[in-house]
Protein backbone atom coordinates (compact mmCIF):
# COMPACT_ATOMS: atom_id res chain seq x y z
CA UNK A 1 0.00 0.00 0.00
CA UNK A 2 1.28 3.42 -0.89
CA UNK A 3 0.16 6.68 0.50
CA UNK A 4 2.06 9.92 -0.28
CA UNK A 5 4.47 11.14 2.18
CA UNK A 6 5.33 7.54 3.95
CA UNK A 7 7.61 5.73 3.38
CA UNK A 8 7.19 3.03 5.77
CA UNK A 9 5.29 -0.79 5.84
CA UNK A 10 1.97 0.26 5.71
CA UNK A 11 -0.75 -2.69 5.45
CA UNK A 12 -4.21 -2.57 5.36
CA UNK A 13 -5.84 -2.40 9.20
CA UNK A 14 -9.27 -3.04 7.83
CA UNK A 15 -9.62 -6.37 8.84
CA UNK A 16 -8.70 -5.95 12.67
CA UNK A 17 -11.50 -4.12 12.83
CA UNK A 18 -13.65 -7.61 13.83
CA UNK A 19 -11.40 -8.53 16.18
CA UNK A 20 -11.86 -7.76 20.06
CA UNK A 21 -9.56 -5.09 21.64
CA UNK A 22 -9.57 -2.58 19.04
CA UNK A 23 -12.21 -0.34 19.27
CA UNK A 24 -10.67 0.06 23.60
CA UNK A 25 -7.11 0.92 21.81
CA UNK A 26 -8.73 3.08 19.44
CA UNK A 27 -10.83 5.21 21.88
CA UNK A 28 -10.60 4.44 25.80
CA UNK A 29 -8.15 7.02 25.95
CA UNK A 30 -10.61 9.40 24.92
CA UNK A 31 -13.13 8.13 27.57
CA UNK A 32 -11.46 10.60 29.98
CA UNK A 33 -10.46 9.37 34.21
CA UNK A 34 -12.67 8.55 36.71
CA UNK A 35 -12.14 6.08 39.95
CA UNK A 36 -13.66 2.89 41.38
CA UNK A 37 -16.46 2.32 38.70
CA UNK A 38 -17.08 5.23 37.39
CA UNK A 39 -13.18 4.63 35.90
CA UNK A 40 -13.23 3.72 31.51
CA UNK A 41 -11.96 0.41 30.88
CA UNK A 42 -11.76 -1.98 28.11
CA UNK A 43 -15.03 -3.73 29.34
CA UNK A 44 -16.99 -0.69 27.96
CA UNK A 45 -16.13 -1.73 24.42
CA UNK A 46 -17.07 -5.09 25.12
CA UNK A 47 -13.42 -6.11 24.98
CA UNK A 48 -11.18 -7.33 28.06
CA UNK A 49 -7.67 -6.36 29.06
CA UNK A 50 -5.87 -9.26 27.67
CA UNK A 51 -7.84 -8.38 24.31
CA UNK A 52 -6.81 -4.78 24.31
CA UNK A 53 -3.09 -5.86 25.04
CA UNK A 54 -2.68 -8.66 22.40
CA UNK A 55 -3.94 -6.32 19.85
CA UNK A 56 -2.20 -3.27 20.83
CA UNK A 57 1.42 -5.44 19.51
CA UNK A 58 -0.41 -5.42 16.57
CA UNK A 59 -1.65 -2.03 15.94
CA UNK A 60 1.43 -0.55 17.18
CA UNK A 61 4.13 -3.28 15.33
CA UNK A 62 6.93 -0.78 13.51
CA UNK A 63 7.09 -3.43 11.15
CA UNK A 64 3.70 -2.71 10.03
CA UNK A 65 1.46 0.13 10.22
CA UNK A 66 -2.16 -0.61 9.85
CA UNK A 67 -4.25 1.71 7.72
CA UNK A 68 -7.94 2.22 7.91
CA UNK A 69 -9.85 4.04 4.58
CA UNK A 70 -13.15 5.52 5.33
CA UNK A 71 -13.88 6.43 0.82
CA UNK A 72 -16.88 9.04 0.86
CA UNK A 73 -19.48 9.47 -2.17
CA UNK A 74 -20.17 12.70 -1.05
CA UNK A 75 -17.29 15.17 0.03
CA UNK A 76 -13.70 14.42 1.61
CA UNK A 77 -13.33 11.05 3.02
CA UNK A 78 -10.72 10.20 5.31
CA UNK A 79 -7.54 7.76 6.22
CA UNK A 80 -6.51 6.54 9.51
CA UNK A 81 -3.11 5.33 9.75
CA UNK A 82 -1.27 4.13 12.65
CA UNK A 83 2.34 6.07 12.46
CA UNK A 84 4.60 3.39 14.37
CA UNK A 85 7.48 5.11 14.08
CA UNK A 86 9.62 3.96 17.20
CA UNK A 87 10.12 7.24 19.28
CA UNK A 88 7.56 9.32 17.20
CA UNK A 89 4.25 6.68 17.69
CA UNK A 90 0.80 7.81 17.16
CA UNK A 91 -2.41 7.90 14.68
CA UNK A 92 -2.73 10.58 11.36
CA UNK A 93 -5.72 11.18 10.26
CA UNK A 94 -6.22 12.45 6.65
CA UNK A 95 -8.85 13.99 4.55
CA UNK A 96 -9.04 12.26 1.12
CA UNK A 97 -10.54 13.74 -2.20
CA UNK A 98 -12.75 12.65 -5.09
CA UNK A 99 -11.19 12.68 -8.74
CA UNK A 100 -7.54 11.39 -6.94
CA UNK A 101 -6.11 14.71 -6.16
CA UNK A 102 -4.54 13.16 -2.99
CA UNK A 103 -4.98 13.02 1.31
CA UNK A 104 -4.52 16.11 2.97
CA UNK A 105 -2.88 15.44 6.76
CA UNK A 106 -5.84 16.99 9.01
CA UNK A 107 -4.47 16.07 12.30
CA UNK A 108 -2.97 13.62 14.65
CA UNK A 109 -3.03 11.96 18.36
CA UNK A 110 -0.42 11.66 20.23
CA UNK A 111 -2.46 10.89 23.46
CA UNK A 112 -4.17 13.72 22.55
CA UNK A 113 -5.27 15.37 18.94
CA UNK A 114 -3.75 18.29 17.19
CA UNK A 115 -5.37 20.04 14.28
CA UNK A 116 -8.12 21.43 12.36
CA UNK A 117 -11.27 18.74 12.34
CA UNK A 118 -15.00 18.21 11.38
CA UNK A 119 -18.56 19.57 12.36
CA UNK A 120 -20.53 16.61 13.48
CA UNK A 121 -22.69 17.06 10.31
CA UNK A 122 -19.74 16.39 8.57
CA UNK A 123 -18.86 13.45 10.64
CA UNK A 124 -22.07 12.10 9.79
CA UNK A 125 -21.67 12.52 6.43
CA UNK A 126 -18.70 10.40 5.87
CA UNK A 127 -20.19 7.66 8.03
CA UNK A 128 -23.53 7.66 5.93
CA UNK A 129 -22.18 7.75 2.54
CA UNK A 130 -19.37 5.23 1.34
CA UNK A 131 -17.87 5.27 -1.94
CA UNK A 132 -18.75 1.85 -3.28
CA UNK A 133 -16.45 1.78 -5.58
CA UNK A 134 -13.59 2.46 -3.46
CA UNK A 135 -11.41 0.21 -0.83
CA UNK A 136 -12.18 0.40 2.44
CA UNK A 137 -14.48 0.22 5.71
CA UNK A 138 -18.48 0.07 4.25
CA UNK A 139 -20.09 -0.03 7.97
CA UNK A 140 -21.35 3.17 9.35
CA UNK A 141 -21.06 2.32 12.50
CA UNK A 142 -17.58 1.30 12.31
CA UNK A 143 -16.92 4.61 9.64
CA UNK A 144 -17.95 6.96 12.87
CA UNK A 145 -16.06 5.90 15.49
CA UNK A 146 -12.78 5.46 13.18
CA UNK A 147 -13.17 9.11 12.64
CA UNK A 148 -14.77 10.36 15.74
CA UNK A 149 -11.47 11.76 17.15
CA UNK A 150 -11.57 14.09 13.92
CA UNK A 151 -14.77 15.87 15.88
CA UNK A 152 -13.74 19.92 16.14
CA UNK A 153 -17.72 21.12 16.75
CA UNK A 154 -18.58 23.73 19.18
CA UNK A 155 -22.00 22.26 19.57
CA UNK A 156 -23.69 19.00 18.35
CA UNK A 157 -27.11 18.04 18.06
CA UNK A 158 -28.81 16.63 21.23
CA UNK A 159 -29.19 13.35 19.11
CA UNK A 160 -25.58 12.73 18.63
CA UNK A 161 -25.39 10.69 22.02
CA UNK A 162 -27.46 8.24 21.08
CA UNK A 163 -26.39 7.85 17.25
CA UNK A 164 -23.05 7.46 18.93
CA UNK A 165 -24.11 5.04 21.64
CA UNK A 166 -25.87 3.07 18.59
CA UNK A 167 -22.47 3.10 16.91
CA UNK A 168 -20.94 1.64 19.79
CA UNK A 169 -23.28 -0.99 19.96
CA UNK A 170 -23.08 -2.50 16.66
CA UNK A 171 -19.30 -2.64 17.45
CA UNK A 172 -19.72 -5.05 20.59
CA UNK A 173 -20.19 -2.22 23.56
CA UNK A 174 -23.10 -3.60 26.49
CA UNK A 175 -25.90 -1.91 25.64
CA UNK A 176 -25.64 -0.73 29.46
CA UNK A 177 -22.55 1.50 29.39
CA UNK A 178 -22.85 2.33 25.92
CA UNK A 179 -24.73 5.74 26.79
CA UNK A 180 -22.10 6.77 29.03
CA UNK A 181 -19.54 5.74 26.73
CA UNK A 182 -21.02 8.11 24.31
CA UNK A 183 -21.05 11.23 26.44
CA UNK A 184 -17.68 10.36 27.92
CA UNK A 185 -16.47 10.85 24.56
CA UNK A 186 -18.29 13.54 23.03
CA UNK A 187 -17.61 15.48 26.64
CA UNK A 188 -13.77 15.28 25.96
CA UNK A 189 -13.79 16.26 22.32
CA UNK A 190 -16.16 18.94 22.93
CA UNK A 191 -13.93 20.33 26.00
CA UNK A 192 -10.77 20.22 24.29
CA UNK A 193 -8.42 23.36 23.01
CA UNK A 194 -10.14 24.45 19.92
CA UNK A 195 -7.83 24.66 16.75
CA UNK A 196 -7.00 28.50 15.61
CA UNK A 197 -9.75 30.10 12.81
CA UNK A 198 -6.82 31.08 10.80
CA UNK A 199 -5.96 27.74 9.90
CA UNK A 200 -8.58 27.68 7.79
CA UNK A 201 -11.13 24.78 7.50
CA UNK A 202 -9.75 21.08 5.93
CA UNK A 203 -13.08 21.15 4.22
CA UNK A 204 -12.44 24.59 2.25
CA UNK A 205 -8.62 23.98 1.57
CA UNK A 206 -7.47 26.14 4.00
Amino acid sequence: MLIEGYDAPLVAGEPLLARRGFWSNHLLAMCGGGTGAGRASPEWFGDDGADTDALSETLFDPGRWPVFRIPAAHGPGAVVIYRNLVGDYGIDYLLTHQGGSGAQRTGSRQGEFSGAGLTWQDLVRMADHPCRTAEGVEDAAARLLLALPLLDDLEVPEAAPARLGAALVSAGAPQETAPETAERLLAHLLGRPRHEAAWGSPLSGG
